[in-house]
């Protein structure tokens, strides 16, 4: 897989090794997403998906997901949005398979026990030619997480309190395996937002044991087959941590790295500027659905800008369409309305690395800002001064009714 920022280099250095004229190994195995700069006027990041597009039409690849018209995403079908979450819902992501992409969080799809992760342009250009790639077999760390899941937390909870345990090189060129009963009664976008920052801990790959969640959700998205992979009994550990859910507590990572852990309610007088909702790691439809519920749950109306945006479109079409459970019948959409957000965006990467000047919802100024996306690094979303609180999207929504960081306890009780 890659997308518009790695595309052009990829297939540079593809055509560099093996000529001009050489075709890829197997243009049915090949995924290729526009999504990261896609809604701006920027010309270089206009031509990136223009090269997308000639190189797919040139290798007939089958699985381009492409936009011509960036005025209006919904009238391009085959536009799907952010990669990671489009990989998913198209059916790619299928347990005991091998995923490479040019994006660090390729990982994400590891919640479906495949051995997913992120490879740089050099080593795509060589995959595309030969569909091999050389890897080494990382060694395992399994996180044992137990317990009921109080109402106020996420999976996003869980994986910056496991960040900040072992820090940001705690899990270098290692795999991150998540078991026990709080993961197995996890869906599976909450699975994805696990193993999606796996690479924020340095992990080479997380894993979920694939079962009957992993298999339901496949269900209706494909029909290859497959066979799951699961650890051997004997299987060895580098390191086995253990948690116990029911005791942890909503919290955020500090400006300026996602290990920079900390109680959300030690920072209720850390004044924000605005909200950020999506990326793939807090923009799918279950994040949208959490940030509802605590709009919902307050009847208040936001006091800084919040801004949502989906990562595919069908999770736009969701928040348009599913009733919020105990709403009354009432849509994502409409409770955002009500709370005074930003209408939700059209479905991309969005503000989350930053981009051109004129990506929606960029920090072009020094702002404090809350979010949901997965990197607080200086810069990370625009502006160098910018300061950044990674948090789940329940924290997120409270913040933004408070106008400060805040517990999501302050409103779901």
């Amino acid at each position: 897989m890659t997308h518009d920022v790695c595309g052009p280099g990829t297939f540079g250095i593809f055509k560099r090794e093996f000529g001009e004229n050489a075709k890829v190994w197997d243009r049915e195995k090949v995924v290729i997403i526009p999504e990261h700069y896609i809604f701006t006027k920027d010309e270089r990041a206009n031509r990136n998906v223009d090269i997308l597009r000639e190189f797919c039409i040139e290798q007939n690849i089958k699985y381009f997901y492409d936009i011509k018209d960036l005025s209006n995403f919904r009238v391009n079908p085959d536009y799907k949005g952010v990669c990671h979450i489009a990989l998913a819902q198209e059916g790619h992501c299928r347990p005991g398979e091998v995923l490479l992409g040019t994006d660090s969080h390729t990982c994400n799809a590891g919640a479906f026990g495949q051995f997913a992760t992120g490879i740089g342009n050099t080593d795509a250009g060589f995959v595309l030619g030969t569909g091999k790639a050389l890897l080494k077999v990382p060694p395992t760390l399994r996180f044992e997480l137990d317990g009921e899941m109080p109402p106020y937390l996420l999976a996003k909870d869980l994986i910056l309190h496991i960040i900040g345990e072992i820090t940001v090189s705690g899990a270098t060129y290692k795999s991150m395996e998540f078991v026990g009963s709080t993961v197995d009664s996890l869906n599976m976008e909450e699975r994805m937002t696990l193993c999606n920052m796996v690479i924020e801990a340095g992990g080479k790959n997380g894993v979920v044991p694939p079962d009957e969640t992993t298999f339901n959700y496949l269900e209706d998205k494909t029909t290859v087959k497959y066979e799951p992979l699961y650890s051997d009994a004997n299987a060895r550990f580098i390191a086995d941590y253990k948690f116990d859910v029911s005791k942890l507590e909503p919290v955020v990572a500090k400006p300026h790295s996602p290990d920079n852990r900390a109680l959300a309610r030690e920072f209720k007088d850390v004044k924000i500027d605005r909200v950020y909702i999506g990326s793939c790691t807090g923009g799918k439809t279950e994040d949208f659905m959490a940030a509802a519920r605590v709009f919902l749950a307050s009847g208040k109306k936001v006091r800084v800008p919040t801004f949502l945006v989906p990562a595919t479109q069908k999770v736009w079409i969701d928040i348009y369409s599913l009733p919020v459970p105990g709403s009354g019948g009432k849509t994502c959409s409409q409770i955002f309305e009500e709370a005074g957000c930003d209408t939700p965006a059209s479905p991309n990467c969005g503000a989350c690395l930053g981009g051109p000047r004129d990506t929606y919802a960029r920090m072009n100024e020094p702002m404090v800002c809350v979010s949901t996306t997965n990197r607080n690094f200086p810069g990370r979303m625009g502006h160098k001064e910018g300061q950044i609180y990674l948090a789940s999207p329940y924290t997120a929504a409270a913040s933004a009714l408070a106008g400060f960081v805040t517990d999501p306890r302050e409103f779901l009780g």
